[in-house]
């Protein structure tokens, strides 16, 4: 195909076939999936429901493993003799934490002081309740996520401005087209750099997540030399990990439609 073919091609492209015409509704939904996995992992442990199945790091009271044992010997036998029969469960969120003493019941609040006086001190000997405090506190920070939703959420609100389907005249044939004229470069910048960010954002926010839960996780049961069973919340690094995912995805697809716009205005405007 000759270059002045090509260039007819893709005039024709300009209009109908260009690439941000299927991408655009694509993004948009993806923003909206990408707000709401790390609005329900921000949740976690904010309430008894279904909301306790999504934690960042999980304790419960066990037995120690043999290996354990032949480890810590005295110690060992020090912590299992202090932790007695207590059966507590302890998950922590980004802004709540859940326990259960038995099986019972779930108890959830943002204030730890408050969910060790309705335990009760003896019925958590270990302190795991202070122990997942800590953790959510010190190890653990949502300020990146929250901020990965608002570039998300001001994206999005940038697409929704973009330019939809309009009538026009074809100069051809002399029939009306549909047709979708191009967003501005300064808006369709802003809109792809709010993306980028955010998804370099929820990188971090993974990353710090999913590394600070297996380290807490795996200090805790060595320090209390398997007294103390630990367990990583799948379901939040689940949708942590999905989110990026998604947003990165939207990141390139805003970015292919830019580059696509720009290569069709220097043909157009060669020609």
């Amino acid at each position: 195909m000759g270059s002045k073919a090509f260039l007819g091609v893709c005039k024709e492209s300009r209009a109908r076939l260009f690439p941000f015409l299927a991408s655009h509704p694509l993004c948009i939904s993806g923003h909206v999936a990408v707000i709401i996995l790390i609005s329900v992992t921000l949740a976690g442990c904010s309430s008894y429901s279904a909301m306790t199945n999504v934690y960042l790091f999980g304790l419960a009271y066990a037995s120690a493993s043999d290996s354990a044992k032949s480890a810590g010997n005295v110690l060992w036998k020090t912590l299992e003799d202090l932790k007695g029969s207590s059966q507590l469960e302890v998950r922590a969120g980004y802004f709540g934490m859940c326990v259960r003493h038995r099986g019972i019941i779930w108890l959830c609040s943002s204030d730890a002081a408050g969910l060790a006086q309705q335990i009760e001190p003896h019925n958590d000997p270990l302190g795991q309740i202070g122990v997942a405090a800590k953790f959510r506190e010190h190890v653990v920070f949502a300020g990146v996520m929250i901020t990965a939703v608002v570039l998300a959420v001001m994206s999005m609100t940038l697409l929704l401005t973009f330019p939809g389907w309009i009538k026009e005249l074809d100069s051809r044939n002399g029939e009306l087209v549909d047709v979708r004229p191009f967003p501005s470069e300064r808006v369709s910048r802003a809109t792809l750099l709010g993306a980028f960010v955010a998804a370099v954002l929820l990188l971090i926010a993974g990353l710090w997540q999913h590394i600070g839960s297996v380290g807490a996780a795996a200090m805790a049961e060595t320090a209390t030399y398997g007294n103390v069973r630990t367990d990583i919340g799948v379901g939040a690094m689940t949708m942590a990990w999905l989110a990026f995912t998604l947003e990165a995805t939207v990141t390139m697809g805003l970015l292919m439609t830019i580059l696509s716009v720009v290569l069709l205005d220097r043909f157009t405007v060669n020609d």
